[in-house]
């Protein structure tokens, strides 16, 4: 059979007639990032984002649409090639129309999933719930007693009448839902201890517990709990709530050893006994003074990002480093130095837990009310019924009660939950275009228009979102559902530079995507097409 030989960089490779030079490349083994190809339609080069360069004419070329010629010697990677691909995803980026985090999230110091929670919580799943909850606190019954809760201050939702009641939601998940099961230990773990058992100091050592290692709480009173437990106005916090979640740390296998008190010899002791030390020991001392770490009169000098101190395998976080009342925030550095350790742990460059590319929109303008409220309920924001009873066979006897007593009856917290607007990007960690965007470390608003579009949401009676703001117009949508026969589909309407992807004929979304919602929903490479829980087949879906 007749075959093509031609050169990606340096390597040559025999394709067969037809073959693109996306195929090709990845035939030589090298990757090329791609927004609107997709393997079950026809090419349709119109992102330009996998863009390679013809080394004999410098032109630059598709290589999603573009044939494999002969001889042809192709470059994928010099520096022409990827600004190319990082001016094409600029100009994408330059008109779309989204939050890749929702703005609660991003005031949270935790950077808690607050709108998936709010979902799964609006669904009756609250087991779901508190697991992504405890993806970034451990401490949900605290927390959810005691945050002054920033993210309800940028929640969306008082524009139109109050803020969801974020925190009281936190908290009734901590009754509602069944606590975390203990780790395995991994294989000759390294050792970790944690000075100070404090928010942050409790949640560092859950989290690094967590992936595997062992870990030592050190902390100086006869009971854990630091600030939390000591240092609180009376009646501010329910102790049997703190007891509760410290237990829930001491069972997923961190050895507490209270009663010690770190001095400089302590200090040094420690050093060479453990493989890595964090200290969350709250605010800076005469004591702290002498532990051999860079400080000024106020706090140690830590990295912002990782918390490294002076000491290589010496962390830091909380008010150790800059005094403050919020535990939050000192619990969200607990959770993020755990990242930090295991990357010195495991010999990788510490730089602390990676902060990803976040698309804002902004304020939203009273036009836009009607759209995030499409999905959410009308009612005003809920006070809890502290006459409930709590019927509910759901809860446990325990759980009723402090929910009567403080918190959210079942049916209330549900309600609660369905008045978020749902801010968020239903595709945050598959979006090919956020993931790009960090990848080549985009500047967001290199092409940006004085003026944004519109936000504009199209629901089905499902849970399918379409959102033109976020389409790119790479026409996959459009090629599916017209290979699998939908009456209507999509296509694309207008012209030029004012073209759009929708459905024809005033059609309604449900009527668009009668039987293909599952596979352009899956297909769509940005947050465009999404949908707010698992779709379930139906009709012909394949």
């Amino acid at each position: 059979m007749e075959t093509i030989t031609l050169t990606v960089n340096t390597v040559k490779v025999e394709v067969k007639p037809g073959t693109t030079v996306l195929e090709a490349a990845r035939m030589a083994g090298f990757e090329i990032p791609t927004m609107c190809d997709n393997a079950e339609t026809e090419h349709f080069a119109s992102c330009m984002v996998c863009v390679v360069k013809d080394a004999r004419n410098g032109a630059l070329l598709p290589a999603c649409s573009s044939p494999a010629q002969e001889g042809t010697t192709l470059i994928t990677d010099d520096a022409e090639v990827l600004e190319a691909r990082k001016m094409a995803i600029e100009l994408l980026m330059s008109e779309h129309v989204g939050d890749c985090e929702a703005p609660c999230r991003v005031a949270c110091p935790s950077n808690m999933d607050i709108p998936v929670m709010n979902r799964l919580i609006a669904a009756g799943q609250f087991a779901e719930a508190l697991k992504v909850v405890n993806r970034d606190i451990i401490l949900p019954g605290v927390l959810g007693s005691i945050c002054p809760a920033p993210c309800e201050g940028v929640c969306r939702r008082k524009v139109v009448d109050e803020a969801v009641s974020i925190c009281l939601l936190k908290r009734f998940l901590y009754d509602a839902g069944p606590k975390p099961e203990p780790f395995e230990w991994l294989t000759n773990a390294p050792s970790v201890c944690v000075v100070g058992a404090g928010p942050a100091g409790l949640t560092a050592a859950y989290f690094l517990r967590k992936r595997g290692y062992r870990v030592d709480l050190l902390f100086k009173e006869e009971t854990p709990g630091g600030s939390l437990r000591y240092h609180l106005p009376d009646g501010l916090l329910d102790l049997a709530v703190l007891d509760a979640e410290v237990e829930t740390i001491r069972a997923a296998g961190v050895t507490f050893r209270p009663g010690v008190l770190v001095d400089q010899v302590q200090f040094d002791a420690l050093v060479q006994e453990y493989d890595a030390i964090v200290l969350a020991t709250g605010n800076f001392t005469e004591n702290s003074h002498g532990w051999s770490l860079q400080h000024d009169e106020k706090a140690l000098y830590a990295d912002k990002q990782s918390y490294r101190t002076s000491m290589e395998k010496v962390f830091a976080v909380g008010n150790v480093l800059r005094s403050g009342k919020l535990a939050v925030r000192s619990a969200g550095q607990g959770k993020e130095v755990a990242f930090s350790v295991e990357q010195f742990l495991s010999g990788q460059p510490v730089i602390g837990e990676p902060v990803r590319f976040n698309s804002t929109i902004g304020r939203i303008i009273p036009d836009e009310y009607a759209e995030y409220m499409k999905r959410a309920s009308a009612l005003p924001r809920h006070s809890p019924n502290i006459h409930n009873t709590h019927s509910e066979p759901t809860l446990s006897a325990s759980a009723k009660g402090s929910i009567a007593a403080k918190g959210f009856a079942l049916d209330e917290a549900i309600a609660e939950a369905k008045r978020c607007m749902d801010c968020d990007c239903r595709k945050a960690d598959d979006c090919l275009l956020r993931q790009h965007a960090e990848r080549f470390r985009i500047a967001k608003k290199r092409f940006a228009s004085s003026e944004r579009v519109r936000v504009s949401r199209q629901l089905t009676a499902g849970m399918v979102v379409y959102e033109p703001g976020k389409c790119i117009k790479c026409g996959i949508c459009v090629r599916l559902t017209a290979k699998y026969s939908e009456r209507f589909g999509f296509t694309f309407i207008g012209r030029g530079f004012d073209v759009v992807v929708g459905a024809p004929l005033d059609a309604t979304l449900d009527e668009a995507l009668k039987e293909t919602a599952e596979i352009v929903v899956k297909a769509c490479p940005t947050g465009a097409l999404g949908a707010f829980a698992p779709l379930v087949k139906q009709g012909n879906n394949r």
